[in-house]
């Protein structure tokens, strides 16, 4: 040891000119294995509509948004069309951390959060206003994070209107002229319920591959909203469109738990804010969109009905009777049906025939 000491001591040069070494290749290797830092957070999300949708669109005004709010140092990268899989694969990749976002409709929510299943029931709101006042008050935010335990966080809902028949050779002017015909639907329990409740039969087919069910004959119809309907360019094959209005299953933008538990506050704030301006916005391209389908298939040959909807909304009474049993779904029945009143001006009355789908007859 003290031996050691006397060298260096005894040669006070050497150790300046290796210390200037050593720092010298210390600096070298540092500067060499530096590289930019990317501070900017950036989030792929993944949907599977196509470019022209208003909710596409409205996901590029809320990409905008975020970038603004954020000065750029959060982004979001656009994958329209299933590029990035399926609505279900999307879900799942979001679940492991591989897609940061998507939008999926609530019926596809079904098989990992059982909550949305109250959606696809038949006629559960009395109009569109009362809708929206259920999907953005304390219900609808409930449902949102329902799914926080399967890595899924809901940030807002999409409007995607009201679904309704459409089918090849006969119109649907009343349920029984369901009877018989293979409608699709999506992957949904209760979208499979509801048709079988009126005497269709339901057959769950990729979104993908329904043109060529149709043209093939493998399914007679199927149901849904009117910028679906056309922009899947389905009014080539079918061409009876009844608005009966069954249901009005929103869309859900996600983001995955992984993602989100690595925001900060801050971050977590401009991007929640972001989606729900994007919500509004697409409310507003959404009524353009119906308005301008409607006249687009109806042009192309497509004949439109609007069939009496008391015979089906009395149909369907069976269907809640079977929810009766499932204590969740039947109490958010109850607050949804409540909730017509808690934002005056109250919704307008449904007719008294049809006043409660979990109690018909008004008792």
């Amino acid at each position: 040891m003290e031996r050691g000491s006397d060298t260096l001591r005894g040669n006070p040069r050497r150790l300046p000119g290796l210390a200037t070494r050593v720092l010298a290749l210390l600096c070298l290797a540092v500067i060499g294995s530096c590289r930019p830092v990317d501070r900017v957070t950036r989030i792929k999300l993944g949907h599977g509509l196509d470019r022209t949708h208003p909710v596409h669109i409205a996901m590029e005004f809320m990409a905008q948004r975020l970038a603004e709010k954020s000065g750029g140092a959060m982004q979001i990268t656009i994958y329209p069309s299933q590029q990035l899989g399926t609505e279900r694969e999307s879900v799942e990749l979001l679940q492991i951390g591989s897609l940061g976002m998507t939008k999926v409709s609530s019926s596809v929510l079904e098989g990992f959060a059982p909550d949305y299943q109250v959606f696809g029931l038949p006629y559960l709101f009395f109009n569109e206003e009362h809708r929206f006042n259920v999907l953005d008050g304390p219900i609808g935010e409930e449902i949102l994070q329902s799914a926080i335990d399967f890595n899924l966080r809901g940030l807002t809902y999409y409007d995607a209107g009201t679904r309704s028949f459409y089918t090849k050779d006969r119109p649907i002017l009343s349920p029984k002229d369901l009877s018989g015909l293979k409608i699709r639907t999506q992957e949904s329990p209760v979208a499979i319920r509801m048709v079988r409740s009126l005497g269709g039969s339901a057959t769950p087919i990729a979104w993908g591959e329904l043109y060529t069910a149709l043209q093939q004959g493998i399914v007679d119809g199927a149901e849904n909203n009117p910028p679906s309907f056309h922009t899947s360019r389905h009014y080539e094959v079918c061409k009876y469109y009844a608005l009966d209005e069954h249901t009005a299953v929103p869309d859900v933008l996600l983001v995955s738990t992984i993602l989100w538990d690595e925001l900060t506050d801050q971050q977590r704030a401009w991007l929640k804010t972001a989606a729900k301006e994007s919500a509004v916005f697409q409310r507003q391209l959404w009524k353009e969109a119906v308005d301008e389908a409607l006249k687009a298939v109806e042009a192309a040959g497509v004949e439109i009905t609007r069939p009496e909807k008391a015979p089906f909304v009395a149909t369907v009474q069976p269907l809640y009777e079977e929810f009766r049993s499932e204590p969740v779904i039947s109490g958010y029945v109850e607050r949804i049906r409540a909730a017509k009143d808690s934002n005056p001006p109250a919704p307008e009355e449904p007719p008294s025939s049809v006043s409660d789908p979990l109690n018909p007859a008004g008792e």
